[in-house]
């Protein structure tokens, strides 16, 4: 066959959608010798025009398609269509490219698109024909002809038998085959349903990882708000806690300054006793200058009546004695007023320091009970927003895992996904489903997220059990008390003023 740089266009085209009246042959022999060239001739009608990719082939009688060709060649394009010379074409075949044996065959002129436009009678390759000549054989050579002409009908019996066994066996392999493709058709049908099935299947996870995926990242939204959250209230408890150490400080310099003022009371008070006592003794002095003063007067009364009338120079003494006794009743008598209006000033600074002093203690305490309280409710909503970011990461992290997993489900994951031994034991459980329950994750993260509430035993308020604990219950109890600092005696919250009168009793 000829070997050509590119194979002509062929096309799958049945005998029945060609044209073969567009191009005539001309001048075809009825067969041709083996060993020469071979021109062909043909006419292109006038309705036809060539193109560049058309070409002329030579077919084997019977062919079906234009790809049966054996051999071809490139048809030449005419200068000019319209003149009579350019219709009458020609292509030359080598003899090297013919075929060798003395089958009929045919031309055939097929156009760029594969269509066949024209066809030629048959011909053949073979010698000139010897019928003119006398064969002249000898009755051997007959019976040689004859009996190897025996041979070959027992072959050709032989071939027949042949022949009709492969034709059962080519039947039987036939219904065989018309089984097998009737099985190929029952396993397309099951596959498509299988692929619509995984299709709608796909579409499902697909859909269930976009939800995934939107509530993973408002679970994420909500986490970093209450980080957020829970970083202002540690910013919060921080700056209270140093409120606190400051009015703890406050408190402590404010004790100091009430032992001060009970130092420097008892002070007043024994300046105030000493002086009493000598108010006491001043009393008593006066009491017996009056006493000396009335039995000198008697006396005086005494030697008066008893003594001359001229005789003046006792009188004048006693008198200068009486005088020198009042002036010393009458300096006792001042000192013992200043010494009470001292009193009385000491009396009132003790009393107006003593209110100053229940006043501070007042407001320290309820500053202190104030602050106790926003502390231990700030500490336990701490607590709670930390239980509270710890359960959304735990949440978290699950949806993390349940998205994982259904990429490596519908093939998004490059690595093969480990289902977890719960998730086993949920596909265990239920034999239907091939890969597990995919809500299984779901459902355990979407669990009910609120926390047991737990009964205060003291105040009967409903507390989140998870806060719960020994030192946080010791906090919450101790805003419900009031310690008093000097005997550690406890009054409740709402005896607040049985408190401070029990504190400012201490003072005395």
């Amino acid at each position: 066959m000829e070997e050509t740089v590119e194979d002509p266009p062929t096309s799958a085209v049945l005998l029945d959608h060609c044209h073969f009246s567009q191009v005539i042959f001309n001048s075809v022999e009825k067969f041709y010798v083996p060993g020469g060239d071979v021109t062909c001739y043909y006419t292109l009608t006038q309705h036809f025009i060539p193109r560049r990719k058309d070409w002329i082939g030579i077919f084997r009688v019977g062919w079906k398609t234009t790809r049966e060709y054996y051999t071809f060649m490139w048809v030449t394009l005419p200068i000019d269509l319209n003149s009579e010379s350019t219709k009458q074409q020609e292509v030359h075949f080598k003899a090297y490219y013919l075929p060798k044996d003395d089958e009929y065959y045919q031309f055939c002129y097929v156009d760029q698109d594969g269509v066949v436009r024209g066809a030629s009678i048959p011909f053949q390759f073979r010698p000139e024909n010897e019928e003119d000549i006398l064969v002249v054989t000898t009755q051997g050579e007959v019976e040689e002809i004859e009996q190897h002409n025996s041979e070959l009908c027992k072959e050709n019996q032989e071939l027949k038998d042949s022949c009709a066994i492969l034709q059962k066996q080519n039947s039987d392999m036939q219904a065989e085959l018309q089984k097998k493709q009737e099985e190929l058709e029952t396993l397309k049908s099951v596959n498509k349903k299988l692929e619509q099935k995984v299709k709608e299947q796909k579409d499902s996870w697909e859909t269930e990882l976009l939800r995934l995926k939107e509530q993973n990242q408002k679970i994420a939204s909500e986490n970093g708000k209450m980080g957020v959250r829970v970083d202002q209230l540690q910013a919060q408890l921080s700056t209270q806690e140093k409120e606190m150490e400051k009015l703890i400080q406050g408190e402590q310099d404010k004790t100091e300054q009430l032992a001060h003022l009970k130092k420097e009371n008892g002070t007043l008070f024994l300046s105030l006793t000493e002086q009493r006592e000598q108010q006491m003794k001043l009393k008593q002095t006066v009491e017996e200058l009056k006493q000396k003063e009335a039995t000198a007067t008697k006396k005086q009364q005494e030697l008066t009546a008893c003594l001359p009338l001229g005789d003046c120079e006792p009188k004048n003494k006693k008198t200068a004695v009486e005088e020198q006794l009042v002036q010393e009743v009458e300096h006792l008598k001042a000192k013992v007023e200043a010494g009470k209006a001292c009193f009385l000033e000491k009396y009132k600074e003790c009393q107006r320091l003593h209110k100053q002093i229940r006043q501070l203690r007042a407001a320290a305490l309820d500053q202190n009970f104030d602050l106790s309280k926003r502390l231990s409710e700030n500490k336990i909503m701490c607590s709670v927003l930390q239980r509270e970011k710890e359960r959304m990461e735990r949440e978290n992290d699950l949806l993390k895992r349940e998205n994982s997993r259904l990429m490596s489900y519908m093939g998004l994951d490059s690595l093969p996904y480990q289902i977890p031994t719960s998730d086993q034991g949920g596909a265990g459980q239920n034999p239907g489903l091939v890969y597990g329950n995919p809500y299984s994750g779901i459902q355990e993260s979407s669990a009910p997220s609120l926390l047991p509430l737990k009964k205060c035993p003291t105040c009967k308020s409903d507390i989140t059990d998870d806060i719960f604990d020994h030192t946080l219950e010791q906090q919450h109890i101790q805003t419900l008390y009031l310690n008093c600092p000097i005997c550690d005696k406890s009054f409740s919250a709402k005896e607040k003023q049985i408190f401070e009168d029990h504190v400012f009793c201490h003072t005395f």
